[in-house]
């Protein structure tokens, strides 16, 4: 049963596609997670045969996550939450919590976290070695590149500070400037590489 008017927090692509409609939006901070990209994504950043990266939370005694909480009015809070739970179906379980607004209001609130024993956690790796997971991971919701780059700006825009999502944004930039200037050489050194000889026709 879904509470009256519930808060929703959100820390991923909840934050700048939320999907649903809601009452109110307020930048928010939830105490004791930490934000990483720890979570295997088979059906919307990846592919069952090769999963891309998302965000989950972990317990972090010391941490604080900043993220953006909804107010879902009661009228469509089941709604809502039916298509919340397809959207992450992938392993995430819906929580209460303790959500700290940005008018300082202190308020109860559901958010969806993976943890480390549902299916589909891929746990910790070197952050070069998740950067190559998600420059080469793509799914029915786009590229994993992509996800991360909205993630980061989003948070940029909240005023944020994750190093886990912005180190991992600039080794899959580095990354990724460096396979173009790999093309650019490639092409430079040999400019008749892909032809197949003289055209004709006019």
């Amino acid at each position: 049963m879904i509470p009256k008017n519930v808060w929703l927090f959100g820390y991923g692509s909840l934050i700048w596609r939320p999907g649903f409609t809601y009452s109110e939006r307020s930048p928010a901070r939830l105490a004791g997670f930490a934000r990483r990209f720890w979570q295997g994504s088979h059906d919307h950043r990846g592919l069952p045969h090769a999963p891309g990266r998302v965000v989950t939370l972990v317990p972090a005694t010391s941490e604080i996550c900043v993220g953006v909480a909804y107010l879902i009015s009661e009228d469509i809070a089941d709604q809502v939450f039916l298509n919340l739970d397809h959207r992450e179906k992938n392993g995430y379980r819906r929580q209460i919590v303790n959500l700290s607004l940005a008018d300082d209001r202190v308020v109860q609130g559901l958010v969806y976290i993976a943890s480390e024993l549902n299916h589909a956690f891929l746990g910790p790796a070197p952050v070069s070695e998740m950067a190559q997971q998600i420059l080469r991971s793509n799914g029915p919701s786009g590229s994993n590149r992509e996800y991360l780059y909205n993630l980061a700006t989003s948070l940029r825009a909240l005023g944020a500070e994750d190093p886990h999502v912005f180190d991992l944004e600039a080794a899959v930039r580095a990354l990724t400037e460096s396979a173009v200037d790999t093309i650019r050489a490639t092409a430079q050194a040999d400019p008749g590489r892909g032809t197949t000889g003289p055209q004709k026709g006019g």
